[in-house]
């Protein structure tokens, strides 16, 4: 293993880091706050780490192979979150370092889950900070590094080992045939879609700092508030706003790309976002009607229904309402939204659309050989046959996504909650969304935890976000053994 090349490229991470960090500096100097020394203080930590990494590790050979990347994904988010924690803690903010690791992960990992019970009483700087965490995470830290920092020499054709262990999805692939011109499509179409959402915010007379902190989280689809309420004091159409972008940045950035070059047949030819419309479609149906009585009206109900349904499917986490108070149907669709999750290669968390398709003809296809021995027949996604290495795949996440969350419910057991908060908990946070049921929902947090229960949360954060296998290649002592 180029034990060298893992390192060198986790040292340039935390100085791209530190540069991210002098945005939040700035805001704390425009607002003459006090949190100012401490975003100094850790980027100059992120400065002589990373740059003792670069200067110490400079690798011979540039060349990264598939557990390679696994390695540099896992170690990068946890660095990244290890530093990004410092202003809060350092501050006094978050007096706790578990906590404030607790929230940057969370931050990173675009969940959204948070200790805080008074988000208000943060400093504007950290609350920027916060928020830009999402954004950050939400397209990966390590695909920015590649669309903003130009490849070493003899490194750029391995770069898609590196963004196959951090994107979402059971396939990815690129656009173009360069790596570095696909990080470049997809953050251009992000910083987009980004300032577009911004400017319809504050147009809607959202104030201009609360818009642009909204926008990275809903573009990184995170949900961290910056009010206790999350968006229930915002007007309708903030809510509607909101509630567009966050299934707009569900949905496999491909399609944003196909568009761009205007193959509009390919692009609605896509079974995955018509399967994850027609999902979005039924839930809100369903829910509207379920909660009507509790609402002033059809309008109402549509609008906290359609808000809570994109923004538990995208796993945003944002709230109009504590949904946690709504009848047992519509409490039962929001937590199976919960693993549906939104589309593979979209900023969004859960399980993905395209599994569960995958998964169901797969099913199909066995059912068929067991009633039809002998026909031969192909499992197909998106007009192409699915090959056998993707459907071996599929069936070890799954294998290990249930395992996970099986291990992780069964640690928060000890802690002293009911059954429905501490599978809520496990599940929100495995698949990055935030709120979840009970002691945990919308209206409620995650402070009440012991210490080692929020390591685990976190660490199911961290899986959830990297899908499992770059986490269990990087902790496999065979994984650093020589060859």
């Amino acid at each position: 293993m180029n034990r060298k090349m893992v390192l060198f490229t986790t040292g340039e991470l935390l100085l791209l880091e530190a540069a991210l960090l002098l945005l939040p500096t700035a805001v704390s100097v425009l607002y003459r706050e006090s949190t100012t020394p401490y975003f100094l203080i850790t980027v100059a930590i992120a400065l002589c780490i990373g740059g003792a990494m670069c200067l110490l590790f400079r690798p011979q050979s540039r060349v990264i192979y598939a557990k390679e990347g696994f390695i540099i994904t896992t170690l990068s988010w946890l660095s990244l979150s290890a530093i990004g924690a410092l202003p809060f803690y350092l501050s006094g903010e978050i007096p706790s370092y578990t906590d404030a690791f607790f929230e940057t992960v969370s931050g990173f990992t675009t969940t959204g889950a948070s200790i805080l019970a008074n988000v208000e009483a943060l400093s504007r700087s950290l609350l920027f900070w916060r928020s830009f965490t999402h954004w950050i995470g939400g397209m990966g830290v390590l695909v920015l590094m590649m669309a903003i920092i130009p490849p070493s020499e003899g490194s750029s054709g391995r770069s898609i080992h590196i963004m196959r262990a951090e994107m979402p999805g059971p396939v990815v692939g690129k656009l173009v045939p360069r790596v570095r011109e696909t990080a470049k499509i997809l953050y251009l179409i992000y910083i987009i879609m980004t300032l577009t959402q911004f400017i319809l915010l504050a147009l809607g007379g959202m104030p201009v700092f609360d818009s642009l902190l909204h926008a990275f989280g809903t573009a990184g689809t995170g949900g961290f508030g910056i009010k206790v309420d999350s968006f229930a004091g915002y007007s309708p159409y903030l809510q509607w706003i909101t509630t567009v972008f966050m299934l707009l940045f569900g949905i496999n950035f491909n399609i944003y790309y196909l568009l761009l070059v205007r193959s509009f047949r390919s692009a609605l030819r896509s079974t995955e976002l018509w399967c994850y419309l027609g999902i979005t479609a039924v839930s809100v149906s369903l829910i509207t009607v379920n909660i009507l009585p509790l609402c002033t009206g059809i309008g109402d109900a549509l609008r906290h229904a359609a808000f809570q349904v994109a923004s538990i499917i995208t796993t945003t986490g944002y709230a109009t309402v504590d949904f946690d108070l709504w009848p047992q149907l519509s409490r039962a669709i929001l937590f199976l939204l919960m693993f549906v999750g939104a589309c593979a290669g979209s900023t969004g968390g859960g399980m993905k659309v395209s599994r569960l398709i995958i998964l169901a003809r797969s099913a199909k296809q066995s059912i068929y050989r067991m009633l039809h021995p002998r026909s031969v027949s192909v499992v197909r996604f998106e007009g192409k046959p699915v090959e056998h290495t993707t459907l071996d795949g599929l069936a070890t996440y799954m294998t290990l996504y249930f395992l996970s969350i099986a291990i992780g419910f069964l640690i928060l057991s000890l802690e002293p909650f009911d059954f429905e908060t501490n599978l809520s908990a496990i599940v929100s946070c495995f698949n990055n969304i935030g709120p979840g049921l009970g002691a945990v929902g919308p209206s409620m947090n995650y402070a009440a935890y012991s210490q080692p229960a929020k390591l685990v949360l976190a660490a199911a954060m961290l899986f959830g976000r990297l899908e499992i296998l770059p986490i269990l290649i990087a902790i496999s002592p065979s994984t650093w053994t020589k060859k």
